[in-house]
């Protein structure tokens, strides 16, 4: 038991920041919009690095520092490319496409008695940016293979127990920002205020892009 609450101790110290992954299930978890999808691409992909890393894979990676390199470009170009995009979206005017999901099929009266409807992004186009954000996001391996493996790995015969609390740590964390975001959304209910979150998760994503090739 001490193992599984050392491993969830590092899991939730790790993972509880502003980053790249929590940045895009947020905003999902607000629009309401394939949830589930991207708790459970988020989740399982943390618990398979952290599998990893326990099982030796950061030594083996430590021998071919041209896979961190490949990584880290992919991760910046992907990263700043998504940031632009939240940019675009934060210089809308009306503010329509990032109203929550479950607008779509109602629609909300406007101060005119228009009618504004969001328009829903695919499944499969949300689960692919989830991947990318998470597989060609360098800090997630530094985090999840390098470091929480290289802990693991100094526990001895509890380093699985300690892989279980880590993992613990993401599918709680992870559970509880996409499906907690709802109760935000009354606070969140105008364009404007989806404009300003729009601008920063614009301005996260190209920051981490930027500081990974610096």
């Amino acid at each position: 038991m001490s193992f599984v609450i050392a491993g969830l101790g590092l899991g939730l110290s790790l993972i509880v920041a502003i980053g790249a992954q929590n940045a895009y299930l947020l905003r999902q978890g607000l629009r309401r919009e394939h949830v589930t999808p991207v708790v459970i691409v988020c989740a399982a992909s943390d618990v398979v690095l952290y599998v990893v890393g326990a099982a030796g894979f950061g030594t083996i990676a430590t021998r071919v520092p041209w896979l961190i390199d490949v990584v880290r470009w992919a991760g910046a170009a992907f990263l700043i490319a998504y940031g632009a995009l939240a940019a675009r979206r934060a210089l809308r005017s009306d503010g329509s496409a990032l109203r929550p999901a479950t607008e779509e099929a109602t629609g909300s009266a406007g101060a005119a008695g228009s009618v504004t409807v969001a328009r829903a992004t695919s499944t499969r186009t949300v689960v692919i940016a989830a991947l990318a954000l998470t597989w060609l996001n360098p800090h997630v391996y530094l985090d999840t293979v390098f470091l929480a493996g290289s802990v693991a790995a100094a526990q001895g015969e509890g380093r699985w127990a300690f892989v279980l609390g880590a993992s613990m740590a993401s599918i709680g964390w992870f559970t509880a920002l996409g499906y907690g975001a709802r109760v935000l959304g009354r606070w969140l209910s105008t364009p404007r205020a989806w404009r300003v979150l729009d601008a920063v998760i614009a301005a996260v994503m190209v920051a981490i892009g930027i500081s990974l090739i610096a």
